[in-house]
């Protein structure tokens, strides 16, 4: 989950600065002066931008993704505990006190 949510990070921070870039071409004779002023604000802005945006996909794909996961868990276990289960070996192995 963490190299979707990391692809589609990038993938939405190259998106959103190529869509900055092309609203301000008319800048573009003064980009070198602009970095060079700028190049500290502009870098934390982006590295802060890429975090935030890591974090709230991480915590969209965890609430889509694992959606009920528990109760689907809680519900294969007590197949496998109870008379009649979807696997006997499955069962022997859980309930084998090693």
């Amino acid at each position: 989950m963490i190299r979707t949510t990391l692809a589609t990070s990038f993938t939405l921070y190259a998106v959103l600065v190529g869509a900055l870039l092309k609203e301000c071409a008319f800048l573009s004779p003064l980009r070198k002066l602009i970095w060079e002023t700028y190049q500290g604000p502009i870098v934390w802005f982006s590295a802060l931008l890429l975090l935030n945006l890591s974090a709230t996909i991480y915590l969209l794909l965890r609430k889509v993704a694992l959606k009920d996961t528990g109760d689907k868990l809680a519900h294969l276990e007590k197949q496998l505990r109870g008379q009649t289960t979807i696997s006997r070996e499955l069962t022997e192995r859980i309930l084998d006190p090693r």
